[in-house]
């Protein structure tokens, strides 16, 4: 198989595969043969399988050449984060207290991945059971960043983000509870959705269960729009679970967005970006102006910082699982983690309520917001890709270790869809996220305007091709 197909869409190879142009069989050994020469240099992968991939994509081949019915994903493929559950096959949580678990059974988005023809590859590395905005665990070790190797690809969804940056995979599944699609995707030029919550089926059930998402992470909006429409729908496992309809995000990414109103935020009201990050934004929300949106800039989005609304809520629930490990295992667990839930667990009940209901006011709040404007637009992330080995910008050390985030974790505390696609890149060649907000149920709106956002830019700006 040719590399010029290692960043070829996922519309586009589905679509060749399903016109027998393409080998499924091909496509996946490239893909394996890739992840098995850059695990040395990226280190995204904590488990490759190949037997399992070649025979999938051997019977997906088989499917083809039959003229069977073929799914939306036949013969692409895919990697899977590490906190997602694989049936039969290691679920460590990127922790060495978690070596010698495994998954009993798939979960929902596995289950579907699978029915749509996806081939999985393997697993991707994560930070410790997700606690860290950057990519590296004391069970895994260190994974880099495709755009430049002594930077971090980000957190948590480390290995996802560099397995498709790099060309290995045009699809990842990755999780979100404080901005674990977004943040790798900011740092590694990609678009990546986080749904409205509930609309992607969660489980088992997470540690930080009112705030998890599972989302796609792509090199392209209609290749996540793909993804996502796979995954999502309503399942029975998940209490949260959103029902009815799943909106036609592909339809989304072809639609006009001539009259979208857009409130374009800086800082959020408490943010500290970078000045070229914040340049690189201003002329994003130029560019929005060119295609017809009415942009208007609303500094102050909330009246202070949520941040210690979301990690009461984050942390405790992190922390209250992992309690066992805390007071046993302490030896094994990332230093930085363990800090960090301790002083979550000593919060007073009489502390953590009132953070529930200001919680339920920022909800509330945001609704009014968006009687007003159909999209937020924001900064994804106030720096681009740290050094690897940190785990917050050198200007930030006052935040710790996902505060520094700002624009990420407001929208888990909220559920609303929100949606990150690459800006452009930053005097350090490294790239620069976007995020798109909408009201509560809307992911049409951020993927209609990322993806329009994306037309508009020059050819494979976001992509710089990478070898081992």
């Amino acid at each position: 198989m040719s590399a010029e197909f290692d960043l070829m869409t996922a519309v586009a190879l589905r679509d060749l595969i399903a016109q027998r142009k393409v080998s499924p069989v091909e496509v996946t050994r490239r893909a394996l043969e890739k992840a098995e020469t850059t695990q040395a240099s990226l280190n995204a992968f904590c488990l490759l399988m190949p037997d399992e991939a070649m025979e999938t994509a051997r019977a997906a081949e088989d499917a083809v050449m039959q003229g069977g019915p073929l799914g939306p994903l036949h013969g692409v493929p895919i990697s899977v984060k590490d906190l997602i559950a694989l049936g039969g096959k290691p679920y460590r949580f990127g922790s060495r207290t978690m070596v010698d678990n495994v998954a009993a059974a798939d979960a929902p988005v596995v289950e579907r991945i699978k029915a749509a023809g996806a081939i999985i590859i393997g697993k991707t590395t994560t930070s410790e059971f997700g606690c860290k905005a950057v990519g590296d665990n004391p069970l895994t070790g260190m994974t880099r960043n495709p755009w430049n190797l002594q930077k971090t690809p980000g957190g948590s969804s480390a290995g996802a983000a560099s397995s498709v940056a790099a060309g290995i995979v045009p699809l990842a599944l990755g999780t979100d509870g404080g901005g674990s699609v977004r943040i790798p995707c900011c740092f590694t030029g990609l678009a990546g959705i986080k749904g409205q919550f509930g609309r992607v089926p969660v489980w088992p059930v997470s540690a930080t269960t009112t705030l998890a998402h599972v989302g796609p992470m792509t090199r392209t909006m209609e290749d996540a729009a793909l993804l996502f429409m796979a995954i999502a729908g309503y399942d029975e496992r998940d209490a949260y679970s959103v029902a009815g309809p799943v909106p036609d995000l592909l339809a989304a990414c072809k639609a006009d967005v001539k009259g979208l109103r857009i409130a374009y935020s800086r800082t959020l009201g408490y943010a500290n970006p970078e000045p070229e990050v914040v340049r690189i934004l201003d002329v994003a929300a130029k560019q929005f102006e060119q295609l017809g949106c009415v942009v208007e800039h609303v500094e102050t989005v909330f009246e202070r910082d949520p941040v210690d609304v979301w990690s009461a809520e984050f942390y405790a629930g992190a922390g209250t699982r992992l309690r066992p490990f805390l007071e046993s295992q302490r030896e094994l667990i990332d230093p930085a983690v363990a800090d960090i839930l301790d002083q979550a667990l000593q919060q007073d009940l009489r502390d953590y309520y009132p953070k529930v209901f200001e919680r339920y006011a920022i909800r509330d709040k945001m609704r009014l917001f968006f009687e007003r404007y159909d999209l937020l637009l924001s900064p994804a992330l106030p720096v681009t890709a740290l050094d690897c080995g940190k785990n917050i910008p050198d200007h930030l050390g006052d935040r710790n270790l996902v505060s520094w985030v700002y624009y990420a974790y407001p929208f888990n505390l909220t559920g609303q869809p929100s949606a990150t696609v690459c800006a452009g890149i930053a005097a350090d060649g490294m790239p620069v996220g976007l995020q798109l907000v909408s009201r509560a149920m809307d992911e049409a709106n951020v993927v209609r305007a990322a993806a329009a956002f994306e037309r508009a830019q020059p050819k494979g700006y976001n992509v710089k091709p990478f070898s081992a």
